[in-house]
């Protein structure tokens, strides 16, 4: 809780124990993956990997620890999806299917394990060099009308070879489509990079991210997009990728406002932060951590002038937000619980404690 509020949290990824991460693997190895164990049995279909099993109890305790790092952020509820560097959409088309059924089914048991902390949304078989994402639907609405998902992810560039359409155009549409008549958003989330330009970068999907977050913002801000899907709503993670150098009377600054576009505060760096919520503005803000996730480092003495927060990991952001001077009280409610909840209303579904 938050100054007697929920804190609700829209950016966060599936938690397991080892074997859900080498489940592919040997797909990978083989050319070929059976069907997901969760849509054939209990989950305890005899996958081995590194010594592990695919056990109720492994996910348990995974997930417990999820939890437990949520607790002690002072996190309510976390909207859970899938980890956009595992999406993978670079590989085999005839994996990429059963591959997103099963983490699907993951994101769907840890959400039943702690029913009351987490909201689940879909990793979906996007094809870079499909016609359009219609192949998608059907796994989608699955979750939504069997699950009770309540949205999905969507990558701008899933094969992560910058060879997707723009967001704003038709190859996306049965998605969206689905999202309106649901009432359910779009979280998009960068995924891998495969630009060998920046193939000597540690982690490089990271500056993917920032490329094809920032894209998207752009390509969805100055596009029709929302006049085709009025009611359509879009939340864009790591706060939008990228931030304008331009001042407000710019015309090179799109239009943001409304109530279809959203940014998180997934963003570590106080002062990014900070400028994050001064541009996009309190209202198109929803909070955002990924905890646990990329934001595990320690605060030191040299990463701000203030100190503030030291010795705790800069996931840890709900100190941060209330320290910002530049917000109310009544900006710092809508932006973890407010606007979440716009973007995410199926968050009422979890009652306060």
């Amino acid at each position: 809780m938050f100054k007697g509020t929920q804190v609700l949290d829209v950016h966060g990824h599936v938690s397991g124990p080892p074997v859900v991460n080498s489940w592919i693997d040997m797909g990978f190895a083989s050319g070929h993956v059976g069907q997901s164990p969760y849509r054939i049995g209990d989950g305890k279909s005899g996958i081995r990997a590194d010594g592990g099993t695919l056990s109720d109890e492994a996910m348990k305790g995974a997930n417990q620890r999820h939890v437990d790092w949520m607790t002690d952020r002072n996190i309510d509820v976390q909207v859970l999806g899938p980890r956009p560097f595992r999406m993978m959409g670079w590989m085999p088309r005839h994996l990429l299917q059963r591959w997103c059924e099963f983490t699907n089914d993951t994101i769907d048991h840890q959400t039943r394990n702690f029913p009351d902390r987490f909201l689940s949304t879909t990793m979906l078989p996007q094809i870079a060099e499909a016609p359009d994402l219609s192949n998608c639907v059907p796994e989608f609405e699955f979750n939504i009308k069997e699950r009770g998902f309540v949205g999905t992810y969507l990558s701008p560039d899933p094969d992560g070879r910058h060879n997707s359409p723009g967001m704003n155009e038709a190859y996306w549409h049965p998605v969206y489509e689905v999202c309106e008549k649901n009432d359910v958003p779009v979280f998009i989330h960068g995924t891998n990079c495969l630009d060998p330009r920046i193939a000597h970068i540690p982690g490089n999907y990271q500056v993917g991210f920032v490329v094809e977050t920032f894209l998207a913002t752009r390509i969805l801000a100055y596009s029709d997009l929302f006049e085709k899907f009025p009611k359509l709503r879009i939340c864009i993670a790591h706060g939008g990728g990228a931030l304008d150098r331009f001042v407000s009377s710019s015309n090179h600054k799109g239009n943001y406002q409304g109530e279809n576009l959203w940014f998180d505060t997934c963003l570590y760096d106080i002062d990014y932060l900070a400028l994050s919520i001064k541009q996009w503005g309190v209202a198109q803000t929803a909070l955002g951590t990924e905890a646990p996730g990329s934001g595990g480092a320690i605060r030191q003495a040299e990463d701000h002038p203030s100190q503030l927060n030291l010795g705790r990991t800069s996931d840890d952001l709900l100190p941060i937000i209330d320290a910002n001077p530049a917000l109310s009280e009544a900006d710092k409610i809508a932006i973890v619980h407010d606007n979440p909840l716009k973007v995410f209303p199926q968050f009422s579904r979890i009652k306060p404690k």
